[in-house]
């Protein structure tokens, strides 16, 4: 079965790297398993389907990584977006309330997580966001950039 690492990698069963992957069955199952609990959990914790696959194309959009921006725009169409979480999803600034307190979250801990301080996390406290909110956006920031860079390695790999 292709996965969505698979997918954004763009490789297929017949793919020596396809393979290679399946020598370590339990890491493809595991981050699919990953994938689908931070983008679609049984309990969102308050934050929607629609505003995960949102954040996650703006990591996608930070990453500049196509393949996966085509999939999340995929499936961020399938949910019929407003305006607001489309400017979300699309990197723009200078948005307002929530949606611009995760959008710096977002866009910073993507960057440069390196310089992320505890204080990071009060501005969102400061927004609303409790703390099962928190770790949940902390969870799916880690995923998607996980998913970007075994991706673009897998991808590099493949061009070798």
């Amino acid at each position: 079965m292709i996965d969505a690492i698979d997918q954004a990698a763009g490789l297929s069963p017949d793919d020596a790297l396809y393979q290679t992957r399946r020598f370590r069955p339990e890491f493809v199952q595991g981050a699919e398993q990953c994938r689908q609990s931070v983008l679609q959990p049984e309990n969102d914790a308050g934050l929607a389907h629609e505003l995960r696959i949102a954040l996650a194309r703006r990591m996608a959009l930070l990453n500049n990584d196509p393949p996966l921006i085509a999939e999340y725009d995929a499936l961020l169409a399938a949910l019929s977006p407003g305006e607001q979480l489309l400017a979300l999803a699309n990197g723009e600034k200078g948005l307002s309330g929530l949606f611009a307190a995760l959008a710096r979250h977002v866009d910073f801990i993507t960057l440069t997580p390196d310089r992320a301080q505890a204080e990071d996390i009060r501005l969102l406290e400061k927004a609303g966001l409790n703390n099962a909110q928190i770790v949940a956006l902390s969870e799916l920031i880690a995923f998607i950039n996980f998913q970007t860079r075994v991706a673009a390695g897998l991808r590099l790999m493949r061009s070798a």
